[in-house]
């Protein structure tokens, strides 16, 4: 059996994902070692990384659009990403725990905004990652 465009879709944006957030943290982990502690730096460095993931989310969703037909989603879709969803909110849970934490503690805002955009990050990319697992496997 082949792959549906929806699952197609997922293994797109696991890998933009992937390869925008791991740009950014690259980048931020660089910065961060050699003492940039200004958040608009960050955020700048933010903005190109999404512009990165959406140019390749949008140039991998027309090829996959092109060489198969989107059949649009049915149950068994709804059911695995809700699933995927459900069982991958905990990452962000401990994140948001984390950062909460950070801010008591009165760390820097650069490792607290960091440390919420790896848990966002991690969070979305198990996400996809268990979406996967759950088209092979069933739900």
């Amino acid at each position: 059996m082949g792959r549906s465009f929806e699952e197609k879709s997922v293994w797109i944006q696991l890998v933009c994902m992937i390869l925008g957030l791991g740009t950014y943290f690259i980048f931020a982990g660089n910065m961060i070692s050699n003492g940039v502690r200004d958040m608009p730096a960050f955020a700048a460095l933010f903005m190109v990384a999404t512009a990165l993931m959406v140019i390749l989310l949008v140039a991998g969703i027309i090829v996959a659009a092109v060489a198969s037909k989107p059949e649009g989603r049915d149950e068994r879709d709804r059911l695995i990403a809700w699933r995927s969803e459900h069982n991958s909110s905990w990452v962000m849970a401990v994140g948001v725990f984390g950062a909460v934490t950070c801010m008591v503690l009165g760390i820097d805002n650069v490792w607290t905004a960091n440390l919420l955009l790896l848990s966002l990050g991690l969070s979305e990319v198990l996400g996809f990652v268990l979406r996967l697992v759950y088209y092979r496997r069933g739900v």
